[in-house]
């Protein structure tokens, strides 16, 4: 089956949860969420949200991420200098940095 004609079966295949029904139970469904059940939360008889289970295998991922971004941007700032009164210059339209 193609990716994202699975993806809406799974959708439909859900277990559908009003809002209101959702806020009152929440500890309930998230107790039901941990095992692996999946439900979308719905608003008017329409999904609105998935409330499904964390993926914990992605945070170290997400902290190597965050990382390469804050060495991309030291490397990318290194030789940039600011001088001046930043507020005058801004008001004033001037360039902040100079390289």
């Amino acid at each position: 089956m193609h990716k994202m004609a699975s993806y809406f079966q799974k959708v439909l295949d859900m277990i559908k949860v009003p809002l209101a029904q959702a806020k009152n139970h929440l500890s309930e469904l998230i107790g039901r969420v941990d095992p692996g059940e999946t439900f979308a939360v719905t608003r008017r008889g329409k999904p609105v949200v998935q409330l499904v289970v964390y993926p914990t295998e992605a945070l170290p991922q997400q902290g190597e991420r965050v990382q390469q971004v804050f060495d991309r941007l030291r490397l990318l700032r290194s030789g940039v200098s600011l001088e001046g009164d930043l507020k005058a210059m801004a008001r004033e339209g001037l360039p902040f940095a100079t390289i």
